[in-house]
């Protein structure tokens, strides 16, 4: 018989306390360190490099932040914002290699202005524009 989180055929077997629930699967020391060792790597991955971009993509950038910052949004998050648009957009840095790559998606950069608020029918903005005219036609005979 195996003991609760002992290994058999490759893998774990799942631990479960005295109630039935499942526990933690125990793991071996060697595995620990190495999952450790890719924590620690990723922790220290390098941000923020633009050099994989191309010019072009870099203009995109440039041009939405200044879009953003128009709006009002503080400087580093319409920075994150224009290179979350660029990289949904384009797939990313496309410098290296040579081809025609993936064909672009426009659809992030249309987004921003139908997400939130109140959307208003044809019908609701009708009968608004109806009332604004009755009402400037009231107020200029009086």
């Amino acid at each position: 018989m195996r003991a609760p989180g002992e290994i058999s055929g490759g893998h774990l077997a799942p631990s479960r306390d005295s109630t039935g629930h499942r526990l933690p699967l125990a793991i071996g020391e060697h595995a620990q360190r190495a999952l450790r060792r890719i924590f620690l790597e990723n922790l220290d991955m390098p941000r923020g490099d633009k050099s994989s971009y191309t010019d072009r993509q870099k203009r995109m950038a440039e041009h939405i932040e200044e879009g953003y910052e128009k709006r009002g949004v503080p400087d580093e998050e319409a920075e994150r914002r224009a290179w979350a648009t660029v990289n949904k957009e384009t797939g990313g840095g496309q410098k290296s290699g040579s081809g025609k790559g993936k064909p672009e998606n426009h659809e992030p950069a249309r987004k921003g202005g139908r997400i939130g608020g109140a959307h208003q029918g044809n019908a609701e903005r009708s009968a608004a524009a109806k009332k604004g005219w009755e009402t400037r036609r009231k107020k200029s005979a009086s």
